[in-house]
C-alpha cells in the first residue's frame, strides 16, 4: 500500500525500504503493458535520482516482443536499439501485495540525449497535457470504468506438455484448446446482479480487496449484461497492472461473437485552483440552445465541442485494436457516430449534468473507448482534444441525440471509423487534429504501431475462414 506520508524522498526513502532486499521498477510501453526490471535495493539506490539506461527496444517491438515490419523513429537500425533513459517516480511508490510487500516504482521514458520525454512515453505524453492545462488555471478530474470478462480456470488435459506452473493460465489453455472452450465464471446475461459476486466471492473480494491494498481501489464493482463481465470503477489512473490470480480477467474488447464487448468508458471534469468544477453553471441558460445544455458553462460546451470535433482522428487510441471495433456496432450501447447527449449512454460523450446530477459533479463520460487501451494515451488525448476546443471557443457541431435525430440515424459525416485501418489513416493524415495537439512525432510513432497491428491482421488466416472455405472452394 501507498505509504502514509506526504512526499517521498531518498531520505524516508532509506527508512520506508530498510527491511528490503530487492525493489521491482517498470514503465508502461505503447501497448500500456508493464516493462521492467527488479533491481537490487543498493543498485536502486544508486539510480533513484539519476535514473538507469532501458533498451530502446521496448518501442521497437510489440505485445508480443515482434519487431515492427518497418523501422520507427525511437528504435531502429540506426541507433542499435540502444538504451533510453528510465527516470524513477518516487511519489509512485507502493507496496505489492501479490508479491509479500515487494517496493514498486514506476518509471518515465527520457531521451538521454535532450533529457525531453520519449515521444511515445505514455505518463510523459499524459504530464504534457496536463501541463499545459495547468499554465491555464486548470487541471484535469478523471476516472475509469473498465469491464472485463472471466473465464473458469481452464482443466489441462492429462496429456499436456506443459508444467504445474502453465497449468492454471489461459495462455496455456489456449496452446491446447479452442478459445471458445473457455467457459465464463457465470453463466448467461445478468447486469447489476446482487447475486452472482457471491458464486465466486474469494475471487471476486479477493480482486476487489487485493487493489485496495495496491492503493488502487475500486469504487464499484459490479455485474455487467455478459457472460462472466464484471465492470470495475476506479479511483485512480493506475491500472490492476498485473494482479497474480488463477484466472486472470480478459480485456479484449469483444471477447465473444453476438455479446456485449468490454467497454472502458472514461470521465472527465475539470477544477479551477480553487477546486471548482470549471463545467457546471450555477444558475440555468434559459437561452441554450438545447436542453441538455442548460446547465452546461461555455467552458464546459467549448470543451464538449473539441472532444467531437477531434473524435474521429484520435480513434486509434480509443480503439487500438482490430478486435476493438467488433465492439463498436450498433444495438450493444457502443457508440458508432460522433455523437452527445444528456444522460444518452448510446451516444459517444454522455453529459451528467443537472437536473440529473449535481452540479459538482457536471462531467462527460467518453463511451467510445474499450477496456483494451492505454489509459494514459485515451487521457491524455481526450484532453488536447478538449482543451483544443476551450482555445478556438469551438461551439458544439451536432444537436444531441434524441432532439432532432434519431439515436439510430449514423451519416457519413457523424460515422466513427469502422475499423482499425481506416482509424489509422485518419490518425496519421498531414493536418490531423491528433498531430496537432498531440505531435507528429507521436503521432507517427504510433501510427507506425497500428499499421504493424494492420499488417500482421492482413497475414492472419483465421479459424472463421477455414470453416468457412476449406471445404467448399
Amino acid at each position: 500500500m501507498l505509504q502514509d506520508v506526504t512526499e517521498i524522498t531518498i531520505a524516508n526513502l532509506h527508512k520506508l525500504l530498510e527491511d528490503d532486499t530487492r525493489v521491482k521498477v517498470a514503465g508502461i510501453d505503447v501497448d500500456g503493458m508493464l516493462r521492467g526490471k527488479i533491481l537490487d535495493k543498493e543498485k536502486f539506490f544508486d539510480v533513484a535520482q539519476s535514473g538507469f539506461g532501458f533498451c530502446s527496444v521496448l518501442f521497437g517491438w510489440d505485445m508480443h516482443d515482434q519487431v515492427y515490419f518497418r523501422e520507427l523513429k525511437i528504435s531502429n537500425s540506426g541507433n542499435g536499439g540502444g538504451d533510453i533513459l528510465a527516470l524513477i517516480d518516487l511519489q509512485s511508490f507502493r507496496r505489492i501485495p501479490w508479491e509479500d510487500g515487494m517496493p514498486f516504482f514506476l518509471v518515465s521514458w527520457y531521451d538521454p540525449r535532450t533529457m525531453k520525454r520519449i515521444s511515445a512515453c505514455p505518463r510523459g505524453l499524459l504530464d504534457t497535457v496536463v501541463d499545459k492545462l495547468n499554465t491555464k488555471g486548470m487541471t484535469a478530474m478523471a476516472g475509469a470504468e473498465i469491464e472485463c470478462s472471466h473465464f473458469k480456470t481452464p482443466a489441462i488435459s492429462p496429456n499436456s506438455q506443459l508444467g504445474d506452473k502453465d497449468s492454471s493460465s489461459k495462455a496455456a489453455f489456449l496452446r491446447e484448446n479452442h478459445v471458445n472452450g473457455l467457459l465464463p465464471i457465470t453463466e448467461g446475461r445478468f447486469g447489476y446482479s446482487v447475486t452472482r459476486p457471491t458464486h465466486n466471492k474469494d475471487y471476486f473480494y479477493g480482486i476487489f480487496d487485493t487493489c485496495k491494498g495496491f492503493d488502487c481501489r475500486i469504487e464499484g464493482w459490479h455485474t455487467e449484461s455478459g457472460l462472466g463481465v464484471y465492470e470495475a470503477a476506479l479511483n485512480t489512473l493506475q491500472g490492476l497492472l498485473e494482479l497474480n490470480m488463477e484466472s486472470p480477467p480478459c480485456f479484449m474488447a469483444k471477447p465473444r461473437q453476438g455479446m456485449p464487448g468490454n467497454a472502458g468508458h472514461v470521465h472527465i471534469s475539470l477544477i479551477d485552483k480553487n477546486g471548482n468544477n470549471v463545467f457546471m453553471r450555477e444558475k440555468a441558460d434559459t437561452n441554450a440552445e438545447w436542453e441538455d445544455i442548460t446547465y452546461l458553462s461555455d467552458i464546459g460546451r467549448q470543451f464538449l465541442a473539441g472532444i467531437l470535433e477531434g473524435l474521429p482522428d484520435i480513434m486509434p487510441l480509443l480503439a487500438p485494436t482490430v478486435n476493438s471495433y467488433k465492439r463498436l456496432v450498433e444495438n450493444f450501447f457502443a457508440p458508432v457516430s460522433v455523437s452527445w447527449g444528456l444522460e444518452h449512454r448510446i451516444a459517444s460523450v454522455r453529459v451528467i449534468a443537472p437536473p440529473t446530477s449535481s452540479p459538482k459533479a457536471t462531467r462527460f463520460e467518453v463511451r467510445v473507448p474499450g477496456s483494451d487501451t492505454n489509459a494514459h494515451y485515451v487521457f491524455a488525448a481526450l484532453l488536447a482534444i478538449g482543451l483544443r476546443g476551450i482555445e478556438k471557443k469551438l461551439q458544439i457541431p451536432c444537436p444531441p441525440l434524441g432532439k432532432t435525430n434519431s439515436a439510430g440515424i449514423v451519416t457519413e459525416e457523424t460515422k466513427l471509423a469502422g475499423n482499425l485501418k481506416e482509424a489509422t489513416e485518419r490518425f496519421m493524415l498531414p493536418g490531423s487534429i491528433a498531430r496537432e495537439v498531440l505531435g507528429d512525432d507521436f503521432v507517427e510513432h504510433f501510427g507506425g504501431t497500428r499499421e504493424h497491428e494492420i499488417h500482421l491482421w492482413n497475414e492472419a488466416v483465421t479459424d472463421w475462414e477455414v470453416r468457412r472455405y476449406m471445404e467448399t472452394v
